[in-house]
């Protein structure tokens, strides 16, 4: 990577981050031309094409690689400035982490409080698809259900979040493939996995409180976090369909292969959190 030019480089960080080329040249203070002629001139000295000119950019798996080196940089820059007392009092450290909603809801936050010196860029997605923010260098660390690593990351087991089938007591339940069900979007197959083949009708909620509040409302069945559910079967407003049964998904933590101390920093309180908060084998 030393004989590709710096600046080119971290041209391309700005272009993926803005979205646009025009974006990308006001937050550099460059024109647009200026940031056009920068990313081709990466694309010729590397030979391949590194974003397809979409609105917003798309990267392309070269252009991945590209985007992680110049973010690892960044940090490791910003790391050593802090070491050597070269940064702007009360400048934060930044940190891009992308975690599954339903660990949000339940017991990622509390992981971040010991951390009053970060700020944090959080990326919400599937837990089965933050490994792909993570193989384009879009975050540094991710919650995932991916056991194996992508490249340049390490891999630290978490636990697994245990999920119930809950309805609310008025729900007409008959079946689970049978009865409406709840997804959180069309990525979704974890009732599907429960009921070996859920029910075609099914209603999606893109977001943990919606839906758990569509459960309760009686909309359809639904796989239910168990730290959402303790409370809700306390206060009688959710039912178990299936006590004898449960759903666990294994969580990991991964994270660059960097020498950054706010990124270990983060990886030791976020393991330390899901020690408590997650089912342990």
């Amino acid at each position: 990577m030393a004989d590709l030019p710096s600046d080119h480089v971290q041209t391309l960080l700005a272009v993926v981050d803005a979205g646009t080329f025009d974006a990308a040249a006001a937050a550099l203070h460059v024109t647009p031309s200026a940031v056009s002629q920068r990313i081709k001139a990466l694309e010729q000295r590397t030979g391949r094409v590194l974003l397809m000119r979409t609105k917003p950019v798309q990267l392309t798996p070269s252009g991945a690689v590209l985007v992680r080196f110049a973010r690892q940089l960044a940090q490791l820059s910003l790391d050593a400035q802090a070491e050597l007392g070269m940064t702007t009092p009360g400048e934060p450290t930044r940190l891009s982490i992308a975690v599954n909603a339903d660990s949000l809801a339940t017991w990622f936050l509390p992981a971040l409080l010991g951390l009053p010196d970060v700020c944090f860029e959080l990326h919400r997605e599937d837990e089965g698809h933050t490994a792909r923010l993570l193989r384009e260098g879009l975050v540094m660390a991710a919650v995932t259900s991916t056991p194996d690593p992508v490249q340049g990351c390490s891999v630290t087991p978490l636990g697994s979040l245990r999920y119930l089938a809950c309805a609310s007591p008025s729900f007409p339940f008959e079946s689970f493939t049978g009865s409406p069900v709840i997804v959180f979007d069309r990525h979704d197959q974890l009732q599907d996995r429960f009921a070996d083949g859920a029910s075609p009708f099914r209603h999606q909620m893109p977001s943990s409180t919606a839906y758990l509040d569509a459960v309760l409302c009686g909309l359809g069945w639904g796989l239910i976090p168990l730290p959402l559910a303790l409370p809700a079967f306390a206060a009688g407003t959710l039912v178990n369909l299936a006590p004898a049964r449960h759903m666990d998904v294994p969580l990991f933590w991964q994270q660059w292969k960097l020498d950054s101390p706010a990124l270990a920093a983060a990886a030791r309180s976020v393991v330390a959190t899901a020690a408590t908060s997650l089912v342990q084998a």
